[in-house]
């Protein structure tokens, strides 16, 4: 019986190999022609009268000709100057302000992809920062791949101490699992903040967003998507795609931030992502209650080494893999003290969010 905790994390162990046998199959793709598609980049913002000019500075310097795309800025009943700002940026001349019809940002996101004209729709959020061949290079694997999603990579920018280093590495470990869960086509997460996908595919879907929640406009449609079997769904691996944002600044703002994910967590119906969610919580929950035990009862800890290894071999494989990819690798110094904050850290979160699940979340923090 003194073993069984070590049983216990095989599945979580199998599933992250699974996730990184799909990162060795990733590719760089590079775009070898102009492509011709014309598409809308929607942006809902709420209050960002700080961040919006660099987007629309990023938006302006993109290496796409002006008359293929259009840019929909939804503002979401500011109270700042955002929208003030987005109507005098006289750069671009294919740049529309519009109100959200609703309140939120799923209503915001469908305001702005019922007035697209494109057919493609990029979205992103409006304190992220593009590079200069972001659009050229997701309308050139749209033009190869013809899929109905685009699910592409998005960076935190690198910050100092140990609180921004743990949110950057967690944020890989997400975009590891992210990416290798839509190679092997078995997708469970994706980020608003770059994503791609048909304007009909998102409103023959749009119904399945539970607009009863403010969160998981992103993930919902993914999930949606994946249940009609006549649609599909593609990771781009592309330095040219990547979209990066800045991480949280506070604890308090980082609790609520992860408790938001979690909230939607109740309405998941996709199997991948439910098993991977039970079987990772189930890990991290043995880990940390056999470093408890350890502490009071030593004997136990040939079990503990033993399940801190075992665990530690895929997460540090996946981790490994995407930090390479995305030049981080000087953030893997930080794995083990991680490893072993990490599992405290999810049940905290968990706790937190379980504390305030009834209490709803200002739209202002989505």
């Amino acid at each position: 019986m003194q073993w069984l905790p070590a049983i216990l994390i095989l599945p979580y162990i199998f599933l992250l190999i699974r996730i990184y046998t799909g990162l060795r199959k990733i590719s760089q793709f590079k775009v070898t022609e102009d492509p011709a598609t014309f598409l809308s980049v929607v942006v809902a913002c709420l209050n960002e009268e700080k961040n919006i000019h660099f987007l629309l500075n990023d938006l302006e310097r993109q290496n796409y000709p002006k008359e293929l795309f259009e840019v929909i800025i939804v503002d979401d009943h500011s109270t700042d100057r955002t929208a003030d700002i987005v109507s005098s940026f006289s750069q671009l001349n294919n740049i529309r302000v519009i109100t959200n019809h609703g309140n939120g940002k799923k209503q915001a996101i469908r305001s702005g992809v019922n007035e697209a004209r494109g057919d493609l729709i990029l979205a992103t959020d409006a304190d992220c920062r593009l590079k200069r061949d972001w659009i050229r290079t997701i309308a050139g694997f749209y033009e190869k791949s013809g899929t109905d999603m685009i699910i592409a990579p998005v960076m935190t920018a690198p910050g100092k101490g140990f609180f921004s280093r743990f949110q950057e590495l967690e944020f890989l470990s997400l975009q590891g699992i992210t990416a290798g869960a839509a190679m092997m086509k078995e997708s469970v997460m994706c980020n608003g903040a770059n994503l791609a996908f048909k304007k009909r595919s998102y409103l023959s879907h749009s119904d399945n967003l539970h607009d009863e929640i403010n969160s998981g406009d992103d993930v919902f449609l993914l999930h949606s998507l994946k249940e009609d079997r006549q649609t599909s769904i593609i990771w781009i691996e592309s330095s040219d795609a990547i979209v990066s944002t800045t991480s949280v600044s506070t604890l308090v703002s980082f609790f609520k931030q992860r408790s938001r994910w979690i909230s939607k967590s109740n309405y998941y119906k996709d199997p991948n992502t439910i098993v991977l969610g039970v079987v990772t919580f189930l890990a991290v929950v043995v880990q940390a209650g056999i470093l408890l035990v350890s502490l009071i009862n030593p004997s136990f800890l040939p079990v503990l080494l033993t399940i801190l290894i075992l665990k530690s071999i895929p997460d540090y494989l996946i981790l490994k893999n995407t930090s390479k990819r995305y030049a981080r690798e000087n953030l893997m110094r930080w794995f083990l003290p991680s490893q072993l904050i990490y599992p405290f850290y999810v049940i905290l979160v968990v706790f937190y969010s379980l504390i305030f699940r009834s209490r709803r979340f200002r739209i202002s923090d989505f």
